[in-house]
């Protein structure tokens, strides 16, 4: 199944100060989140963002969380582990009746995970972003990937959302969007 922009929702779960300095190849994981965020705000792809005890953890790191413009985009401060489990994220998700979940975030083998088997559970495709989710180690977060595949998530890439959004590449959007990985 193709990801189609207007039945997509973009998840971001938990880019937080506190949790990406330790993550396996952070940097890459921001790079490839900022450019879903800018392709999301281009294309009118809903976001809805979380945070994992803020508290604790700190807030969403600068470099995301500038794609948060006000407050009804900032993320959702959370207690429990899965984004699903929230009633305050599951009340800014439901809504947007969008049931193409793109998720991204950290760590992947916990928060990322744990949400993408409770959303499939409530009836959403998802589509984990492997070079846009993270864990402190890579063997946590090969394990989460195959296990999110191996109960129904699609594994894919940012240029695969990325182009699958866009779908041809004679349009303004994509003319800008392109340059993002270029």
């Amino acid at each position: 199944m193709l990801i189609k922009v207007k039945h997509s929702c973009l998840l971001v779960v938990d880019i937080q100060e506190k949790l990406l300095g330790a993550m396996h190849d952070g940097d890459v994981v921001i790079h490839n989140v900022g450019i879903l965020l800018q392709a999301a705000g281009r294309l009118e792809v809903p976001v809805v963002a979380s945070e994992q005890y803020p508290q604790g953890l700190g807030p969403t790191v600068a470099a995301v969380a500038k794609y948060f413009p006000d407050a009804s985009s900032s993320p959702v401060s959370k207690l429990a582990f899965s984004c699903a489990a929230d009633q305050g994220y599951m009340d800014r998700l439901l809504p947007l009746k969008r049931k193409h979940a793109v998720i991204m975030g950290i760590e992947a083998h916990v928060c990322v995970l744990q949400t993408a088997l409770e959303l499939i559970d409530e009836g959403y495709f998802c589509f984990v972003v492997a070079d846009a989710v993270s864990s402190r180690t890579p063997r946590d977060l090969m394990l989460a990937l195959e296990r999110m595949k191996a109960n129904g998530c699609e594994i894919v890439t940012t240029e695969m959302v990325l182009f699958e959004w866009l779908r041809a590449v004679e349009t303004d959007e994509s003319k800008e969007l392109c340059k993002l990985v270029r």
